[in-house]
């Protein structure tokens, strides 16, 4: 993919500052929508703070090499739900989000180490492109149907899923298409600058749509239908606004530890401990097929350089950082990874300047207030294309598989049809997404698969090298 800024490159001081916003409003959606949908008081704007540092750890760890933004993890919301609940005499609430962030850190720190003594050849061996392919499609695949469904601001679906379009879900609608498509034709059709920043563009005239449809209906005709945006959230600052609840400061307002006796302390943490850990080992498969479809975009392989175990450590170390600010564990970002594929832009630098705005954005509520009132069906429409671009680039990984091998159909069949189809596990309290699950299937197939398809490489390569006719296999002779 040809990129107008590559990873050490740096654009000018303006430039970077709107490449950063753009970045920012990628990510946004999903980062504060973590702690939105875990509740219990959870700060949006900690969540927001806790990402931006979270990725500046990330960076330092992998010296400034990798284009990567970590942002609030949705393989945790099960996780951080048992933090609150407890599932025993006790929670130690806040507490228990900081104390399961590490452990789920841990385990990454703990693998880092591995693969800095062990290397990190066997992840190729283990996940090569027929495994990894089909796997970073699917996280863009597993990802479209809630584009789709912000696209059409959350209608309801009859009894064949088919969505029942309103006059509110027109307007949605209406106001997703418009950010879709100015996003298309910015990118396709845009002039340098224009060009390299479609999602800012095209949010901009989501938003003058959806504020159109919200002056005119609601406050003009009050028809509580067009109130596609919610600006009342502005009269609603206060000084306290100002300052993000930090998770860490939460923690320590009361004393959680009169809850409950040292035994029952020891059961939450091992229940914690049960919720967490499990979910580190399903985003750490996920940690690598991002870096693998990052690493296609920008034609060099991060796994190598600055190696896996720096971006597992900066992952990991980032996470728990991340965490005691606001809460939740981060991970890669395949938005932001989107946001690289499609403008072009692979500046670790534009990564930096974006956890420098995120951090300092957490403490300006208008700021932070305007960025949530930004509508759910105009993000829709900029999700389409982002999770579209993380699918088509895992397909891309496979163009040169031979998929006319079994042995490489299947694995792949199997990753695409468990990933789409959504086979998600749960035992307990741990839930196996269908992205793990499908991975694991996918790998299991490839190695019980891998003896038949040296035996073919190793025919092959006897027929191109003119091997003496005893020498080749009997089947081969055959054809």
């Amino acid at each position: 993919m040809k990129l107008t800024y590559n990873v050490d490159d740096r654009p000018g001081f303006g430039k970077v500052v709107v490449f950063a916003l753009q970045q920012l409003l990628a990510i946004l959606a999903a980062t504060i929508a973590v702690p939105a949908i875990v509740g219990n008081g959870m700060s949006q704007s900690a969540a927001l703070f806790g990402a931006g540092v979270g990725t500046l750890v990330y960076l330092l760890f992998t010296k400034f090499k990798s284009p990567v933004f970590l942002g609030s993890s949705f393989a945790f919301l099960p996780s951080m739900f048992a933090a609150f609940a407890g599932g025993v005499s006790m929670s130690l609430g806040y507490f228990g989000l900081i104390i399961g962030a590490v452990m789920a850190g841990l385990i990454y720190v703990i693998i880092a180490i591995a693969v800095k003594f062990a290397g990190s050849g066997w992840v190729n061996k283990l996940m090569p492109a027929v495994i990894i392919g089909p796997t970073v499609a699917i996280i863009g695949l597993s990802l479209a149907g809630n584009a789709v469904k912000d696209a059409v601001g959350g209608a309801a679906q009859d009894a064949n899923g088919a969505y029942i379009m309103d006059l509110r879900a027109i307007l949605c609608l209406i106001c997703a298409l418009v950010t879709l498509a100015v996003v298309i034709l910015c990118s396709v059709y845009g002039k340098k600058m224009m060009k390299m920043i479609p999602f800012i563009i095209g949010i901009c005239a989501g938003y003058l749509v959806a504020t159109c449809f919200t002056v005119i209906g609601y406050h003009i005709l009050n028809n509580e239908t067009f109130k596609i945006i919610d600006f009342s959230a502005f009269a609603n600052i206060t000084p306290s606004s100002f300052i993000p609840k930090f998770t860490f400061v939460e923690a320590f307002k009361f004393n959680s530890f009169e809850y409950g006796t040292m035994e029952n302390i020891g059961s939450y943490i091992a229940a914690i401990a049960v919720a967490y850990i499990p979910v580190a080992f399903v985003v750490f498969a996920e940690h690598i097929a991002d870096h693998k479809n990052l690493s296609s975009i920008i034609e060099k392989d991060l796994l190598d350089e600055p190696g896996l175990h720096r971006t597992l450590l900066g992952d990991g170390v980032g996470s728990m950082a991340g965490a005691f600010f606001g809460g939740c564990p981060n991970t890669t970002y395949g938005e932001a990874v989107g946001c690289v594929a499609i403008s072009g832009n692979a500046s670790v630098i534009t990564s930096l300047v974006t956890a420098i705005i995120a951090i300092l954005a957490s403490f300006l509520a208008p700021f932070t207030i305007f960025l949530s009132t930004i509508p759910g069906c105009v993000m829709g429409g900029v999700c389409i294309t982002l999770y579209g671009f993380i699918a088509v680039s895992g397909l891309k990984m496979i163009q040169k598989v031979d998929l006319d091998d079994n042995s490489n159909l299947f694995p792949a069949s199997i990753i695409l049809i468990c990933g789409v189809g959504g086979l998600k596990l749960l035992f307990g309290k741990i839930t196996i997404t269908a992205i793990a699950v499908a991975l694991i299937l996918g790998i299991i197939a490839n190695v019980m698969l891998a003896k038949g398809r040296k035996s073919k490489d190793a025919q092959a390569a006897a027929v191109n090298e003119d091997v003496p006719a005893e020498e080749v296999p009997e089947e081969k002779k055959d054809e």
